[in-house]
C-alpha cells in the first residue's frame, strides 16, 4: 500500500470511529430504576461528526501535499472562512441497514437480563465492541471476546473498518475448517457463519451414547443460529449442515465472475441485494421477491419431486422442507414416542404437539413445553431442517447444498419409520456436469488445487483457458461446471466456436460442428493405441515387466467411441482392421440425442426410428441388426446386452491368462483406483481388504495390458452401445481371441 493511501484509511478509521462513540449516543439508552431516559445527543454528535470530517480531509490533503510538485506555482492562501462541504461516507445508506436498528432484538435481546450484558459467546456478532474485541482491533488477544458488553452497541463502521480488517482473508468456521484467501467478504463471514456443524452435531451425539433410534435425556434440539450464508455458500468445505457419513456434498457455490462473494451481491453498508445487477443474467428479475422464480439451466432436476421443473430453486427447497418435516413428524410420533411440532419464531423451535394435530398452537409454542425426546437420528435431521429455515437466502447461497441437506435427512428418517415419505421422484443431485458433489469435482478436496493435467475437464475455468492458451495450469477446486465454462457470453449465451479437436492418439478431428467439438475437448479420453503401445515398446506380449503399468483411458470417452479408428481411443490389434466414425442416421452430434444441460438422452427423439423405445430405460434394447456377436444364441436382445456378454468373457479371458500365464490372480473395482488389484484369496470376486492402492495389480505382461485396457475402455463410457457398438464389439472380440479365449460362436463386425 502507499502511504498517501495508508494515510487516507487512517484518517478514515479516525472518522469512523468518531461516529462511533458520538453520533450512536444517539440512539444510546440509558438504564435507571424502573425508567429508560433516551439521551438525545443528535446535535452534539453531528457537530463531532463535521469535525471528524474536517480532520479527515485535512489528513486526505497532507497525504496529497506530500506528493506536491514542489517547482510548482506557489499555493494560493487558503480562505479561512470559505464554507466547507463534508460528507460523511455511507452514512445514510448504512443508517437504513439492519446493523444500525439499536431497537432491534439483535442488540436488545439482553436487555432484562442481570447483568444486562451481552455475554461473550455473543458479543462478537451482536455488538461492535465485541467484534473489535473478538479481532484484537482494540489490542487484545484475537480471536476469542474477553468481557461481556452493554447492549445496544450496534454493529457500527469501526466493526468493519479497523486495522485487523483491512488485512484479514480468512475465518474459521464452526466446524473449526479454516476458509482462505477471502478478501473483503471474511468481515461478513464472521459473523454469517452459524454456531455448529456437523462436528458439534456428532460430539453431542457421541457423549450422549445413545443408539440411533434411542432417546437420551442428554440430547437437545442444536441450533446453527441465524443468517448462516457463509455455512451455506461454502458447503461442504465448512461442514455448517449436518452431513450424513459416506454422502458427498457440493462445496462454494461461485455463481459468476463478478458475484462470488457477500459483497459483490449485498451492499455492504445498507445489506440490501443489488437486484439490479442480477438482470444482467435473470432478465426478468425486478424485485428481491422475484429472486425465487430464478431457475437456471444447469439446475434441470425434479428435486422435491412434484413434477415441475420450471419453478424456483426457493420452490424446490421449500418443498423438501415440507417434506422433511412431515417426516420428522411422523418419525417422533412412532419412533421418538412424542408428537412434535416447530415454529420459526419461537425458541427452542421443536415443542411437544399436545394434540397431535400437525399444527403449532399458542399455548403450545413456550419453553416449558419443549420437545425432549431426541435421538440421535432425530437431532441430525431436525439441525438440518432449521439450517434450511434460518438462511433464508439459501437458495441463492447455495441450493444444491441445502437440497441435499434436506434429501439426505428425509431418507434418513425413512430408514426407521413405517410411514415413509414417497421419494420415488425426487432428486439429490444435478446431472454430471453440475453435480458439484460427485468426485469428479471434490477429488482434490484436500489438496485444495487441480493439477494442470486435470483442470482442463474438471474445473469451471479449465476448458476456457484451453482453448484461449492452449494449455492448462493448476486452479482452486469447483464446484461443477459453470455457464462461464462453454459460454464465452453471459448475456447472449454464446459458446466457444471451437474448429477442430486433438485427440490423445494425435488425430485432429473437425465434427463440423463447433458445439460438437466443444464437447469432445473433454469426451475423448485420456489415451489410446498410441500411448498404450508406446508403453509396452519392444517387451514380449507374455513377458513381464516393472516398467508396465495400467493406463486408465479415463471416463465418458464419447467422442472417441463415436470416431472409432479415426481416433484410436481403445486399443486396436496390429493387422485388424477396425470401423470409423458412426454415422447414426444423420444424428451425429452430441446435442441431436442429448440434452444441453440436463445431458440425459432425449429419448423421444429415439422413437421415430426405434418403436421400442418408450422411455430412457429401453435404450438398451434397441438393435439394428440380428448379428448374435456374442455367440449366446439370441440374436434378439438389444446390442447392450451383446456388449456386456463379451465384455464379461473377455474379463473371464484375462482372469484364467492372469492365473495361469502370469501366475497372479488379478481381481477388477470399477470404483477404486487403479482398478486391478492382486486377488490373495483367489476367489475371483474384489473383496473389501483386496482393494487398496498397496494391492494393485503390478505382474502386467503387454497381451494382458491390452485387455484390461480395453475392458476398462468398454466400461467406462456407458453409452457405447449407441455411440459405436460395432467399434466397441471388435475391440473386445480381439482382446478375448488375444488372450486365448473361445470365439468360435462369436461374429466380429
Amino acid at each position: 500500500m502507499e502511504k498517501g493511501e495508508h494515510r487516507e484509511q487512517r484518517a478514515q478509521l479516525i472518522c469512523y470511529r468518531f461516529i462511533q462513540s458520538v453520533y450512536l449516543n444517539h440512539n444510546t439508552i440509558v438504564e435507571g430504576r424502573g425508567n429508560q431516559v433516551r439521551k438525545n445527543l443528535f446535535v452534539i454528535g453531528m457537530a463531532l461528526i463535521l469535525f471528524t470530517a474536517l480532520l479527515f480531509s485535512f489528513g486526505t490533503a497532507q497525504a496529497a501535499g506530500a506528493t506536491t510538485d514542489t517547482s510548482a506555482a506557489p499555493a494560493q492562501e487558503a480562505d479561512a472562512t470559505a464554507p466547507v462541504s463534508v460528507t460523511v461516507p455511507y452514512l445514510e445508506q448504512w443508517l437504513a441497514s439492519p446493523h444500525a436498528d439499536a431497537t432491534s432484538e439483535a442488540f436488545r435481546h439482553w436487555d432484562e437480563e442481570d447483568p444486562a450484558e451481552i455475554p461473550v459467546e455473543c458479543a462478537k456478532c451482536h455488538s461492535s465492541t465485541g467484534y473489535q474485541d473478538f479481532l484484537g482491533a482494540d489490542g487484545s488477544e484475537p480471536n476469542i471476546v474477553n468481557a461481556a458488553v452493554a447492549p445496544g452497541t450496534v454493529v457500527d463502521c469501526v466493526a468493519c473498518h479497523n486495522d485487523v480488517t483491512i488485512v484479514k482473508d480468512s475465518v474459521t468456521m464452526p466446524s473449526g475448517l479454516v476458509l482462505t484467501n477471502l478478501g473483503d467478504e471474511s468481515r461478513c463471514m464472521e459473523c454469517h457463519q452459524g454456531r455448529e456443524s456437523k462436528f458439534s452435531v456428532d460430539t453431542a451425539i457421541a457423549d450422549s451414547g445413545a443408539d440411533l433410534d434411542t432417546v437420551s435425556a442428554d440430547l437437545g434440539f442444536l441450533n446453527i443460529h441465524y443468517y448462516a450464508a457463509a455455512a451455506t455458500k461454502y458447503g461442504t468445505l465448512a461442514k455448517g449442515g449436518y452431513e450424513y457419513d459416506g454422502k458427498a456434498y457440493d462445496a462454494n457455490f461461485m455463481h459468476v465472475a463478478g458475484f462470488e462473494t457477500c459483497i459483490d451481491c449485498h451492499n455492504s453498508h445498507t445489506l440490501e441485494v443489488r437486484v439490479d445487477e442480477c438482470a444482467g443474467c435473470h432478465e426478468d428479475v425486478t424485485s428481491v421477491e422475484e429472486l425465487r422464480d430464478v431457475r437456471m439451466a444447469g439446475s434441470q432436476m425434479d428435486y422435491d419431486g412434484d413434477g415441475n421443473v420450471d419453478e424456483g430453486i426457493f420452490y424446490e427447497i421449500e418443498g423438501l422442507q415440507q417434506s422433511l418435516l412431515t417426516a420428522i413428524q411422523s418419525y417422533a410420533s412412532e419412533v421418538a414416542g412424542a408428537a412434535i411440532t416447530y415454529d420459526p419464531a419461537a425458541y427452542p423451535y421443536f415443542f411437544v404437539d399436545t394434540n397431535a394435530d400437525g399444527a403449532t398452537s399458542e399455548d403450545e409454542a413456550v419453553f416449558p413445553n419443549s420437545y425432549a425426546s431426541w435421538t440421535p437420528r432425530l437431532v441430525k435431521a431436525a439441525y438440518n431442517y432449521q439450517t434450511s429455515i434460518k438462511d433464508p437466502g439459501s437458495y441463492v447461497h447455495g441450493g444444491k447444498y441445502i437440497i441435499q441437506l434436506l434429501f439426505d435427512s428425509i431418507d434418513d428418517l425413512n430408514q426407521a419409520t413405517s410411514e415413509q415419505v414417497d421419494m420415488t421422484a425426487m432428486r439429490r443431485i444435478d446431472s454430471g456436469h453440475f453435480a458439484g458433489s460427485e468426485e469428479a469435482f471434490r477429488h482434490w478436496d484436500e489438496e485444495g488445487v487441480v493439477p494442470g493435467s486435470c483442470a482442463k475437464c474438471h474445473s469451471d475455468s479449465g476448458l476456457p483457458t484451453f482453448l484461449s492458451e492452449g494449455v492448462n495450469v493448476s486452479v482452486a477446486p469447483s464446484n461443477g461446471l459453470a455457464c462461464s465454462t462453454c459460454h464465452d457470453d453471459l448475456v447472449e449465451f454464446t459458446r466457444y466456436e471451437v474448429q477442430s479437436v486433438k485427440f490423445p492418439s494425435g488425430a485432429v478431428i473437425d465434427s463440423g460442428d463447433p458445439d460438437t467439438n466443444l464437447c469432445m475437448n473433454c469426451h475423448q479420453g485420456r489415451e489410446s493405441t498410441v500411448s498404450v503401445d508406446k508403453l509396452i515398446g519392444s517387451t514380449e506380449p507374455d513377458a513381464q515387466s516393472e516398467s508396465l503399468r495400467f493406463l486408465n483411458p479415463h471416463y465418458f470417452a464419447a467422442g472417441a467411441t463415436r470416431y472409432g479408428t479415426e481416433a484410436k481411443g481403445a486399443y486396436e490389434y496390429a493387422d485388424k482392421e477396425y470401423v470409423g466414425f458412426f454415422d447414426h442416421g444423420g444424428v451425429n452430434n452430441c446435442s441431436d440425442c442429448h440434452m444441453t444441460h440436463a445431458l440425459e438422452v432425449d429419448a423421444e427423439s429415439c422413437i421415430e426410428c426405434h418403436s421400442e423405445v418408450e422411455t430412457a430405460d429401453d435404450l438398451v434394447n434397441i438393435r439394428y441388426t440380428y448379428t448374435d456377436y456374442d455367440g449366446n444364441g439370441d440374436d434378439q436382445e438389444g446390442v447392450y446386452f451383446e456388449i456386456q456378454s463379451m465384455r464379461d468373457t473377455l474379463w473371464a479371458a484375462a482372469q484364467q491368462y492372469a492365473a495361469d500365464t502370469v501366475g497372479t490372480a488379478i481381481v477388477y473395482s470399477d470404483s477404486s483406483y487403479p482398478y486391478f488389484f492382486v486377488d490373495t484369496n483367489g476367489n475371483g470376486e474384489a473383496d473389501a481388504d483386496e482393494v487398496n492402492s498397496d494391492n494393485s495389480f503390478k505382474a502386467w505382461t503387454p497381451r494382458l495390458l491390452r485387455a484390461a485396457y480395453n475392458y476398462q475402455y468398454s466400461g467406462k463410457d456407458p453409452g457405447s452401445f449407441t455411440h459405436n457398438p460395432q467399434y466397441i464389439i471388435q475391440v473386445l472380440y480381439d482382446g478375448i481371441e488375444d488372450l486365448g479365449g473361445d470365439v468360435s460362436a462369436m461374429t466380429r463386425p
